[in-house]
């Protein structure tokens, strides 16, 4: 999901992972890697792999267990939204990235712009573990470019203290706006909180209305005086000081806070949210594409699937992952949401140029 304050919706961790995935720490949040343009042909390509990822989506284990199983080193950077991470590869060509971490609707956009290998399936092992609803998804119909790793939802955290009623649906921000004025934050993300808004409306997500989105927008200006502030990350240390009452989040975001204060719990809003799915693709100009099937192979094995998903907070879409996990992960609503919560969420899919209409409201929104 795009992201366009704080480090990420997911965790960074705060071990050597940092040192060897070679980030660097600027006044206002993690900044890229220096991004290298090696030839790709250049010598020992084929033993070093450079991924492009999200923070937190890589650790020591990962990167040692890989290189002990093909001889192949991992270099990673990371980029902090999917707009960020498009704009840098169209800038410089590709760079040397063999993988890149997209998440759904980007996958889309990336496809349109001729950036993707189209993926030869037939070296891939595992893909018929994957749960059905990631087999074919919305914005790659046949995983024919990329291949799903992680995926969640986008819902409220709130403090069960300090709210006596709980939000079951996102008009409970309006609702309440009196009681939340100034503590509460929503999304640093335009496709979601106008999503969200529409839901609750009783539109798509996706909506291509300009109408339906133009109220949407409407409904945000009633709400936006009592806005804290839009965050994908800095909420977790307000509401951890009590600071915030409530949060707009994403579920893997939840699952590492609420462990820090019993008082916390997070909700899926009944009118429906997001069901966001981050993956794997190959660019047409990977210099190592047998590096890149390699690693994708290796997140495909169960076991490695799994562990990924106990040690990084982020549900997998592999069935044979999740029948690996310990029962306290595997039966964890946050991670893994019952069917019923799920119906009404959906993907979040491209919308073409309609999403210069989103654009020109959340600037307008965010900047008044």
């Amino acid at each position: 999901m795009q992201i366009q304050n704080g480090i990420t919706r997911r965790k960074f961790l705060q071990t050597s992972a940092a040192a060897s995935v070679g980030l660097g720490l600027s006044g206002c949040g993690w900044t890229l890697a220096k991004v290298r343009s090696a030839p790709a042909n250049s010598e020992g390509s084929s033993k070093l792999l450079y991924i492009y990822t999200w923070a937190g989506y890589t650790d020591d284990n990962l990167l040692n267990r890989f290189t002990k199983e093909t001889g192949i080193k991992v270099i990673a950077d990371v980029f902090d939204s999917n707009e960020a991470m498009l704009a840098r590869l169209q800038a410089l060509g590709g760079g040397e990235y063999s993988i890149i971490y997209p998440s759904d609707y980007t996958v889309r956009k990336m496809v349109d712009l001729g950036l993707l290998r189209e993926l030869e399936r037939s070296r891939l092992v595992g893909l018929d573990r994957l749960v059905p609803r990631f087999q074919n998804p919305i914005y790659d119909p046949g995983n024919r470019y990329s291949i799903p790793l992680s995926w969640g939802t986008t819902g409220l955290i709130y403090n069960t203290q300090k709210l006596k009623q709980p939000p079951e649906d996102w008009n409970y921000l309006w609702d309440n706006k009196q009681t939340l004025s100034n503590r509460m934050t929503l999304l640093s993300d335009v496709r979601e909180v106008m999503g969200a808004v529409l839901k609750m409306m009783g539109y798509p997500y996706n909506s291509t209305d300009p109408q339906q989105i133009k109220q949407a927008y409407e409904k945000l200006v009633i709400l936006k005086p009592a806005i804290a502030s839009f965050t994908t990350d800095a909420w977790k240390t307000q509401i951890l000081t009590n600071d915030l009452l409530l949060a707009m989040c994403f579920s893997a975001d939840a699952n590492e806070v609420i462990p820090e204060n019993k008082n916390l719990e997070y909700v899926i809003p009944e009118s429906g949210s997001s069901l966001w799915t981050d993956t794997l693709v190959i660019p047409v100009t990977a210099p190592n594409p047998e590096g890149a099937y390699a690693w994708m192979n290796f997140l495909l094995q169960p076991d490695v699937a799994a562990q990924i998903c106990e040690r990084l907070s982020f549900a997998t879409p592999n069935q044979a992952a999740i029948n690996l996990l310990p029962e306290e992960v595997r039966n964890n609503p946050i991670l893994f949401p019952p069917e019923s919560r799920l119906e009404n969420c959906e993907g979040v899919a491209p919308i073409g140029k309609v999403a210069e209409v989103y654009e020109a409201y959340w600037t307008r929104l965010t900047s008044a």
